[in-house]
């Protein structure tokens, strides 16, 4: 049994697991896809990229990552249902959208996330110090994309840049040493709001994987304020490294964290963070751990 993983090279999430798959699973990965015997469209949005002639001559498991109505293109999922045997989802939130818009099988599973790259630093101080972030402040993170747009200054509403502000509005008023981190591209609407609010905070662009984890364990709490959401893999990095994290009820926050985490936005003020409660159950997706789901659904579709 051979898997091919069509990559999206977009330096993204998703170009990290095809990286960890193929690193942990060697002797069931190919780079060649006339070598497989098993397609696995881990990123759909480049699916074209691929020969018809392979899509039509090998079994093909496709990724769901999250499903917007509002922006859900029905002939380009049409075009790519002739050839999927298997969709894979990540959350079970997708699963009654594509049940109208599919009759193939469906397949749960979240990606895995590596405890060896994520995880709890005991010394906070040490670590803010690092990182130049005033020690005696009251840290709160976000490290996804809030802008979309040509002229990046729309908010990415599905993300709810919005509703993070608002949120931090209403902490800034009751807590003055707040101070927001935020890392990745296109953070612009957040930070053009926390200007205008005069809400301190310190913008780190890019960073790797490494400073990634050294960045949580520095927040007092994160915040994933989303709309619609496929993970986000965030809560799995932060159940791991032990950040307190609230959620509004999107992805996998209600299979990883406690329904106190959860909040929607007249309740935002009443969420708690249950870390431990967090921690426990982010263990099942782990690396190894995290891997087994998939290798079994592929055995299936390899000998049936």
């Amino acid at each position: 049994m051979r898997i091919y993983l069509n990559a999206p090279k977009e330096s993204w999430i998703v170009d990290r697991f095809v990286k960890e798959w193929k690193y942990h699973n060697k002797t069931i990965s190919t780079r060649f896809i006339t070598n497989s015997d098993i397609i696995w469209i881990i990123s759909p949005w480049t699916w074209r990229n691929l020969s018809i002639k392979q899509l039509k001559d090998k079994k093909v498991i496709c990724t769901i990552h999250h499903l917007d109505p509002a922006k859900f293109d029905q002939n380009d999922f049409e075009e790519l249902d002739q050839f999927v045997n298997i969709y894979h989802i990540i959350t079970k939130k997708t699963e009654k959208f594509l049940r109208s818009l599919t009759e193939k099988e469906i397949f749960y599973s979240p990606f895995w996330v590596d405890s060896n790259k994520f995880y709890e630093i005991k010394d906070k101080s040490d670590i803010r110090s690092k990182h130049q972030l005033p020690k005696e402040d009251f840290i709160i993170g976000s490290f996804q994309r809030d802008t979309e747009g040509a002229d990046n200054r729309s908010p990415k509403l599905e993300k709810g840049p919005d509703n993070f502000i608002e949120i931090v509005t209403f902490l800034y008023k009751k807590q003055k040493n707040l101070n927001i981190l935020l890392t990745g591209n296109h953070r612009d609407y957040i930070i053009n709001n926390l200007k205008k609010l005069d809400i301190p905070y310190v913008y780190l662009p890019m960073v790797d994987t490494k400073k990634i984890n050294e960045l949580y364990n520095c927040l007092n709490l994160y915040i994933v304020a989303s709309r619609v959401e496929g993970g986000p893999q965030a809560i799995l990095e932060c159940a791991l490294s032990k950040t307190p994290i609230i959620s509004t009820d999107v992805g996998i926050a209600n299979e990883i964290l406690s329904s106190k985490s959860i909040f929607n936005m007249p309740n935002f003020e009443n969420a708690t963070p249950e870390t431990d409660y967090a921690y426990e159950k982010v263990q099942n997706y782990t690396i190894p751990n995290g891997f087994q789901t998939f290798i079994n659904k592929f055995k299936e579709i390899y000998e049936n």
